[in-house]
């Protein structure tokens, strides 16, 4: 059975981040890395997505968790020596209707349960920047939700015209400098940008999905 003391004392110590943000908008964080305990990691290892593939080590959730104590102990202590390394990330492409591919890159388990716990503590502190009507990548939103609030609003407003807008390949021309500068606005703690830095830098293992002429089977 889980212990419940350290769970709700890490909430307690995300929503006082949430609130520290929300009062004071040009407050900069130095202090935030000592959060990536064992406790903490282990509910990261709990979010992830179970039936997600594995990275180029071949390492599944299940198998990660058959010693997760030890696992995550191991990680831990990676992580506060300083000597934590990204992985490469196994890109795959997946066929779209249209003919072409898609790329998704898939990090190892380990890197993909620190990411959590970056974005969990991140998500804290910006959390309170953005407005109710964005619902991209929030934690407690969804896309359903905001097809929800969209059909309410044409029903109640009159809608005459809807425009649907989108960027292309928008992830593939972010500029990690200048996504880097944006974050020491906010964030000074030196522990979490190098773990930002080192994610971004990671190279990419390229494998090749194709589609067997028998079928909808898939094969590398």
């Amino acid at each position: 059975m889980q212990d419940s003391e350290p769970i709700k004392a890490l909430a307690t110590e995300l929503n006082r981040l949430s609130e520290i943000a929300a009062r004071d908008s040009k407050i900069k964080f130095t202090s935030l890395a000592h959060l990536l305990t064992e406790e903490f990691l282990k509910g990261c290892y709990r979010d992830v997505n179970h039936q997600a593939g594995a990275g180029i080590e071949r390492v599944s959730y299940a198998t990660y968790g058959e010693d997760l104590e030890g696992n995550i102990t191991d990680l831990v202590k990676r992580l506060r020596e300083k000597r934590y390394r990204a992985n490469e990330i196994r890109r795959v492409w997946i066929p779209k209707p249209d003919g072409r591919q898609r790329p998704l890159g898939i990090p190892v388990l380990e890197d993909r349960i620190v990411q959590r716990g970056v974005a969990k503590i991140l998500s804290a502190i910006y959390e309170p920047d953005f407005l109710d009507v964005s619902y991209g990548f929030r934690e407690g939103k969804s896309g359903h939700d905001a097809l929800k609030t969209l059909e309410l609003s044409i029903m109640k407003g009159g809608v005459n015209y809807l425009i649907d807008v989108d960027i292309k390949g928008y992830f593939d021309h972010v500029d990690h400098k200048w996504l880097m500068r944006m974050m020491r606005e906010r964030i000074v703690d030196r522990t979490i940008l190098r773990l930002i830095g080192k994610w971004l830098k990671a190279g990419v293992v390229d494998f090749r999905i194709n589609r067997v002429r028998a079928g909808s089977i898939f094969s590398e």
